[in-house]
């Protein structure tokens, strides 16, 4: 017998000396160790005892049984005891670890209840428990299709903030949070944050998109960034209402936990280059892995495509998507960039500057950049741009250099005839 099984028969009123011991008894107390247990050691064990209760098991293990009467009715009392513990508990991890004991026991009854409400689509109305949105979440996280994205308004009203942070709660262990235009303001991330820091290693993804947000909100969803269990990937704040003062935050997360987030869209914020230029020194770490960065309309001159060049510079082997459209960098600009892409460690595979101010300058010098490192980029726009026939046929000649994997090249709305 292991340890874990010994400690439950022989604590509290399940002692070495009791004569006869229920096995819904027995259940009962094995349910409550693994509860009270703070780190869920026990909470593989409890499936395992219970599974054991199975009447295909127990035909395995009647030499092993000496209690042989009532097998089912006790199995029922053990289901029952069970969906109370559920009711009564706010731990999301707990409430999904007693679902998969139910699953072992049989009993599915408040998972069938709960696949009615996800197929007819009238989980909305149907306000929900506690139990029942952890049961949404055994649901999702045992589902055959999984679940890539999660918007949380497909499940609650529009106008329910707080109902819309207690499902977050139950259901953060199994999904990727979309909130868009759902009314989150900042003073509900701090809500929201304390929320993921509670678990911090179960989400990857996650995106809002709401101007109520603001410098203040993002302040505080940074400093879950900062946890080193913080395992996000993709972190979304477009049109947030973000600044400088926001972007410092980001920046400072990324110093302290730089080896998780792979992708980062700040596009529609006032960041300016002040704020790019505070991104940009976390980018240089060489242990951040940033992959794709979004900051189209971010008020980015030249300036800020200084900062950013040097940060390709300085870790240049990991970035593969750079958005700028609809910032006025201008031939500078784009000529500072371009030094970063010359270099033979530079990975860019996609590169946007839709309406930047570019010209003929401009366009030369990213054209000596793809003759000096023609084999990573895929993709360029240069899209409402002042690009006359010259600048078009001096990047289109580069289909003639047989290193160069340029596919896609946007030049739309420019000047050339």
């Amino acid at each position: 017998m292991c340890e874990q099984c010994t400690a439950v028969c022989q604590s509290g009123s399940l002692g070495a000396n009791t004569k006869v011991v229920l096995l819904s008894e027995l259940h009962q107390r094995a349910v409550d160790e693994a509860l009270q247990s703070k780190n869920g050691h026990l909470d593989l064990f409890l499936r395992f005892l219970l599974g054991l209760s199975v009447k295909s098991h127990q035909i395995l293990l009647q030499a092993l049984m000496k209690q042989t009467r009532s097998r089912s009715e006790s199995t029922e009392k053990t289901a029952e005891y069970i969906k109370k513990k559920i009711r009564t508990i706010d731990s999301p991890e707990k409430s999904i670890n007693l679902f998969h004991c139910l699953n072992e026991l049989g009993d599915r009854s408040l998972v069938e209840e709960i696949q009615q409400y996800l197929t007819s689509g009238t989980i909305k109305e149907a306000k929900l428990s506690s139990s029942q949105w952890s049961a949404v979440g055994f649901v999702l996280l045992t589902s055959e299709n999984k679940l890539d994205k999660f918007d949380i308004n497909t499940f609650v009203g529009e106008n329910s903030k707080a109902e819309k942070l207690n499902v977050l709660q139950y259901l953060l262990p199994v999904i990727k949070v979309h909130l868009r235009d759902c009314g989150v303001t900042d003073e509900d991330c701090a809500a929201l944050t304390s929320v993921l820091r509670s678990n911090p290693s179960q989400l990857r993804e996650l995106n809002l998109i709401n101007k109520a947000i603001r410098d203040s909100g993002v302040k505080l969803l940074s400093v879950v960034l900062e946890d080193p269990r913080c395992k996000l990937e993709k972190l979304r704040l477009r049109d947030c209402g973000v600044t400088d003062e926001g972007c410092a935050a980001l920046a400072s997360a990324l110093r302290s936990n730089p080896s998780h987030l792979r992708e980062l869209h700040l596009s529609l914020n006032k960041l300016g280059d002040s704020g790019v230029t505070l991104l940009s020194a976390g980018l240089e770490d060489p242990r951040c892995k940033l992959e794709i960065l979004r900051l189209r309309d971010c008020g980015v001159t030249d300036e800020g495509c200084a900062a950013l060049a040097s940060a390709l510079r300085s870790n240049p082997s990991h970035l593969r998507e750079l958005h700028l459209s609809l910032n006025k960098l201008g031939d500078s600009g784009v000529t500072l960039l371009s030094a970063g892409l010359e270099d033979p460690r530079c990975k860019l595979e996609t590169l946007w500057l839709r309406d930047c101010g570019v010209t003929d300058e401009g366009c030369a010098a990213l054209a000596s950049a793809l003759r000096s490192n023609p084999s990573h980029l895929r993709h360029l726009s240069l899209s409402l741009n002042k690009l006359g026939d010259s600048d078009v046929k001096l990047l289109s000649d580069l289909k003639d250099d047989t290193h160069c994997k340029l596919q896609t090249l946007d030049y739309c709305e420019c000047l050339f005839t």
